[in-house]
């Protein structure tokens, strides 16, 4: 059965009205500063750009360790009360950035610690928050309907970042103390929702914890495509292929705006087959766009750009289903009582992948198009095949 589009039944599965906008103003915030995050630390901390990146690195891997945690929270009941925590470890690192004083790394490290643990435990949160307001596919869409909201807000921020670039040193303060302010506004309307999950009655031994590792395995291949449009695609363009930084600018509006716009009505269209299937599927779109990636490649310099462009829809595409079928696949899988920890784990695998991702993807590029492309479609297309074994039998 498919769902159709009720945006007021969305908001409510989602949290309501007052958690829709905590999720508005949180990637409001976000926006304004995790794109720049390392302009800051170079520009106004006086760091160098090396050291930054490899903080930031630190950072994010060294957050993760935040997730085992978060998932035997959520699975105690905590809903809200975890998201809001998010928002506040958030606006804790902020406030240590601001604090921070120039050419001193350890602040940076530690804030850039407490952003990523604050980044890595709100999707885990929200998932469980929306699983026990919503079922079935359902759940899906509210699920989609929370990324387009979130990636629309993002790119809000990002724009308006952008434009005070030119103010310096002060601009870029003025935009982490906006942050800061949206943390702490946000995790306000996310507590005052005050939802937690009932209490699971049923018996340990009568419910199995899913077999997820191929499933996490394959994701973490997966999660390379979020930042094939921030970093593989611009570093051809304007390194390899020396287009203008327009084309890689115009990519990652698209990829931006598809997924506001189509996030959900792919979904409601996806619930017609399992989300095994569609996952599988995600994985496969996305082989398909890495060798048209490949071949875009190997046009003249003055058709790769615009072909390179054209096959970053099919790629947006993929993504789209990805991210529209994989949360969900989990949730399905996993118990009632360990719900929690299955959505940490897979947020962890998530955050994996986008953390080695950087590192793998400008490794790669240098040893051509063969290398890059031809390597992650052959990745990507055995993780799709992962998948289609992945988790209990029958299950969706």
């Amino acid at each position: 059965m498919t769902t159709k589009i009720r945006p007021s039944a969305l908001i409510r599965v989602s949290g309501g009205p007052r958690y829709a906008a905590a999720m508005a103003v949180d990637a409001l915030g976000t926006g304004l500063l995790r794109p720049f995050l390392l302009i800051y630390g170079v520009t106004v901390l006086g760091l160098s750009a090396p050291a930054t990146g490899a903080a930031m690195t630190a950072g994010v891997l060294v957050g993760l360790g935040c997730m085992p945690f978060v998932g035997r929270w959520l699975d105690r009941g905590a809903r809200t009360t975890v998201v809001a925590a998010s928002m506040l470890v958030r606006a804790l690192g902020v406030a240590m950035l601001l604090a921070a004083p120039t050419g001193e790394m350890w602040p940076f490290v530690g804030a850039a610690i407490l952003l990523s643990a604050g980044n890595q435990a709100w999707p885990a949160a929200h998932a469980a928050l929306v699983a026990t307001l919503a079922t079935g596919r359902e759940r899906d869409a509210a699920l989609a309907a929370g990324r387009s909201l979130r990636n629309a807000a993002l790119g809000i921020g990002a724009l308006l970042a952008t434009a005070c670039l030119t103010g310096g040193s002060d601009a870029l303060r003025t935009m982490a103390i906006g942050t800061g302010i949206a943390y702490l506004v946000a995790a306000g309307l996310a507590w005052s929702v005050r939802l937690r999950a009932p209490a699971v009655t049923a018996e340990p031994t009568l419910e199995r914890a899913p077999r997820m590792g191929a499933l996490l395995g394959a994701n973490v291949v997966y999660a390379f495509c979020l930042n094939v449009p921030e970093i593989a695609l611009p570093l051809v363009l304007t390194a390899y292929l020396h287009a203008s930084p327009v084309w890689s600018a115009a990519i990652f509006v698209a990829n931006t705006v598809l997924v506001v716009a189509l996030q959900v009505p792919v979904t409601v269209l996806l619930s017609r087959i399992s989300r095994r299937t569609a996952l599988a599927t995600g994985g496969i779109v996305l082989t398909v766009s890495y060798l048209g990636f490949l071949a875009a490649t190997l046009l003249g310099s003055g058709w790769a750009a615009p072909a390179i462009a054209a096959v970053s829809v099919v790629c947006t595409i993929g993504e789209i289903i990805y991210a529209g079928s994989a949360t969900a696949f989990v949730l399905a899988l996993a118990p009632a009582r360990l719900l929690g920890q299955a959505a940490a784990r897979f947020e962890l695998s998530t955050g994996i992948g986008l953390a080695v991702s950087p590192a793998v993807l400008t490794a790669l590029a240098p040893l051509g198009p063969g290398a890059l492309w031809g390597g992650l479609a052959g990745a990507t297309l055995l993780s799709a095949g992962a998948v289609t074994r992945a988790g209990e039998p029958g299950l969706n």
